[in-house]
């Protein structure tokens, strides 16, 4: 019996294993099947036999698209241009959660009341907008330059604020529970009225702040 136990097991091994890839958009997954010899699903996945990553992340810079395996823990983002943000703002439009915003430049903006809940601003340069009340839940802006910019009555709860720069911010009435202020820059910024219950200032500047009391 544990003879056939392990056979059944090693046959199932060597079976070729294949990789189910999700794609940022339909038409990029289309094609990318069509590139690599998958099999397309009709929707934004690819079914490959045999994953080869250099010419899959070769194909997906073609494509100017983002790609992970099925139930990788990262989901894939949406592409977001802050020119596009902006005009789509100017519309009405506040909701851009999980929108990637990585590196973007907005500064000396008005963005009050945007939803940028789980979003990706690492390394953005946000110095000078007004962001009263914004919501930054979740959202991953570690490295981001947030200096005087006007986060008064913001939520940015759990956010990754890691190594920010948010030296002079007005975070007045602003909830920073959970959040992850290692090494972030809070020199001179207005604490007032901030809710930082369960946040982790390890590290962190706050030379000059202003708090309650």
């Amino acid at each position: 019996m544990k003879n056939i136990i392990l056979t059944t097991l090693n046959s199932w091994l060597k079976r070729p294993q294949k990789s189910v890839l999700l794609f940022d958009s339909i038409a990029a997954a289309n094609e990318i099947a069509f590139m690599l010899k998958g099999e397309w699903d009709g929707c934004n996945g690819v079914v490959m036999s045999k994953c080869d990553e250099v010419a899959l992340n070769t194909a997906a810079t073609l494509m100017d698209t983002g790609w992970c395996y099925l139930g990788a823990w990262v989901a894939v983002l949406n592409r977001l241009t802050a020119e596009e943000l902006l005009r789509r703002y100017a519309i009405g439009e506040r909701n851009f959660t999980n929108a990637n915003l990585r590196c973007a430049k907005l500064c000396s903006l008005f963005l009050s009341e945007v939803d940028l809940s789980r979003a990706k601003l690492n390394l953005a340069n946000l110095s000078g907008t007004n962001l009263t009340k914004a919501d930054f839940t979740a959202a991953d802006i570690q490295d981001a330059n947030l200096s005087d910019t006007n986060l008064s009555q913001s939520r940015l709860v759990r956010a990754n604020l890691l190594s920010a720069n948010l030296s002079r911010a007005d975070l007045k009435g602003a909830n920073l529970s959970y959040a992850c202020l290692n090494n972030a820059n809070l020199s001179e910024a207005d604490l007032r009225g901030t809710n930082l219950s369960q946040a982790d200032l390890k590290g962190a500047d706050l030379s000059g702040a202003l708090f309650d009391n």
